[in-house]
């Protein structure tokens, strides 16, 4: 649950979490870390002031940070974990979630990895960098699966070497592939080969040639149905009560739905 306080002669937006089940609890971030200015420029868009929105899905980016560092502490040399997304940390207390998954994660000896399926990087031409790789594998008869090393990001927020990876013959798409550097240069080429090697033989489901099979299965499981926000949004009210406040969220929450119903009516 995000909302707004004013604190500080400024708006800000500050998080409570509520755990479904009690054993859970130590799956999800610390509320604490979510308390953001909505004039944060890591969270603004242009000169706007932060939707609150935003702050509320960097919720489930840090607790997709804590959950990977559980499954960390659960592997073993040899293992590895593919994170959606980038290796990246754009966000105030971001970095204190992704620290302890890295320092776990060399500590058990498990190669820290993620996968974009979009990718913002163009090169010195200006032109898309993943459309430019393609192109010189077209015109190279590159037919996959393959790998490229594009480069290493060494700043406070991201410590990473950087790929490009077609990762199945019959893929139409390629992904940015990101490897923990520190974790990258420990490998020989046997290690690095292996790695790709890997990938490529989790990525030959026919429903999407070339993209591991194990993050369709995560995107299913993690997808939110409109039953499923019916459901949750009980949850939220009961603890609004709990807390002597639901009758105040409602009266603000009618701010931000009539777009809902009029979806609800036209369907």
């Amino acid at each position: 649950m995000t909302y707004s306080v004013f604190r500080d002669g400024e708006i800000c937006y500050d998080t409570s979490i509520f755990p479904i089940r009690t054993e859970e609890a130590s799956l999800i971030p610390n509320g604490a870390d979510l308390s953001f200015s909505s004039t944060d420029r890591s969270i603004m868009v242009g000169m706007q002031r932060a939707d609150i929105e935003r702050v509320a899905s960097i919720a489930r980016r840090f607790a997709e940070w804590q959950l990977a560092y559980r499954v960390a502490k659960e592997l073993g040399t040899g293992d590895m974990i593919i994170i959606d997304g980038t290796l990246q940390t754009n966000f105030k207390n971001e970095s204190r979630y992704l620290g302890a998954l890295v320092k776990t994660a060399r500590e058990r000896g498990v190669l820290l990895t993620g996968l974009s399926k979009t990718s913002a990087l163009f090169t010195d031409t200006g032109l898309s960098l993943l459309g430019a790789v393609i192109k010189i594998a077209e015109e190279n008869s590159l037919q996959g699966p393959w790998y490229l090393p594009i480069a290493r990001a060494a700043t406070d927020d991201h410590n990473a070497v950087i790929t490009v990876a077609k990762l199945h013959q019959m893929a139409e798409h390629i992904f940015r592939f990101e490897m923990n550097a520190d974790q990258y240069e420990q490998l020989d080429a046997d290690g690095i080969e292996n790695v790709f090697a890997s990938l490529a033989a989790n990525a030959c489901d026919l429903s999407f040639p070339g993209y591991p099979y194990g993050l369709i299965d995560a995107d299913q499981f993690a997808r939110v149905t409109d039953r499923d926000i019916s459901h949750y949004q009980a949850i939220m009210l009961s603890e609004m009560s709990k807390m002597g406040k639901r009758q105040k969220f409602l009266r603000h929450m009618g701010a931000l739905d009539a777009h809902r119903l009029l979806n609800l009516i036209i369907g």
